[in-house]
């Protein structure tokens, strides 16, 4: 087994212009006769054309059941625009996924580091993973129930899923340690909590009261997911400044 290293340790970084400041020099005095005159404002045009010129992310797709059509129908009546529950339903079930996925790489790594968190067990991890997946369930019920479709990906699910894209890569990454790992597993939950309390207020506004229930229930467990990653960060960011 490879040994730990210090990620805080002092190495041979070279990033940094201090470490040249001759080449440093060099090059700022470069800048000056190769860099383009501008002040920013074309790249900002071009951005706005971008943003003017694209499309959507993508559209909440029409129900597909008689079921759904009855219950979208009933919604509209009643002035709530069911689709809009619907489109954070489908995100919270791919963000939910995606923390599955998430702490597959935080089991990897704790295996792969033991002894650094000797108060957390394997179990303790294994259990959070198992209930993002168990959330994941859930949802998928309550599209179900809906008269919904849980594949199609609505606007909302596809944008948590390029967010949460770069957290999953620093988890997997076999260079990150512990410490950092949990680092992007605490952004993770963080996002996680306020994407239930957003489902929340949806389910009550509309009526789903059953629904709203259950993400409470959901939600506290969350709670529990903040606190345990969150102290276990700190011990190890205590751990690694006190042997420095």
């Amino acid at each position: 087994m490879q040994e730990s290293i210090d990620p805080t340790r002092l190495g041979a970084n070279r990033t940094g212009m201090q470490m040249s400041p001759m080449h440093g020099k060099e090059m700022l005095e470069g800048m000056d006769t190769t860099a383009p005159e501008a002040d920013g404002q074309a790249l900002a045009e071009a951005r706005l054309d971008a943003i003017r010129e694209a499309g959507v992310l993508g559209t909440v797709p029409a129900p597909a059941t008689l079921k759904g059509v009855a219950k979208s129908g009933a919604a509209m009546l009643s002035g709530d625009r069911l689709q809009v529950f619907v489109d954070k339903l489908s995100e919270r079930l791919a963000f939910e996924r995606g923390g599955t996925r998430l702490y597959d790489g935080v089991l990897a790594k704790f295996e792969a580091h033991p002894g650094e968190l000797d108060e957390v067990a394997l179990e303790d991890v294994r259990d959070i993973r198992d209930e993002e997946a168990s959330h994941a369930l859930m949802i998928q019920e309550c599209i179900f129930a809906l008269g919904c479709d849980p594949t199609a990906q609505t606007p909302s699910a596809d944008l948590v899923g390029v967010e949460t894209m770069g957290l999953i890569q620093a988890v997997s990454d076999p260079r990150t340690t512990l410490a950092q790992t949990l680092h992007a597993a605490l952004a993770a939950e963080l996002a996680d909590h306020a994407g239930w309390e957003t489902l929340i207020l949806l389910a009550e506004s509309i009526g789903q009261d059953d629904m709203a229930a259950r993400f409470r229930e959901a939600l506290q467990r969350e709670n529990e997911h903040v606190q345990k990653v969150r102290s276990w960060h700190n011990a190890l960011t205590l751990e690694t400044s006190e042997l420095m």
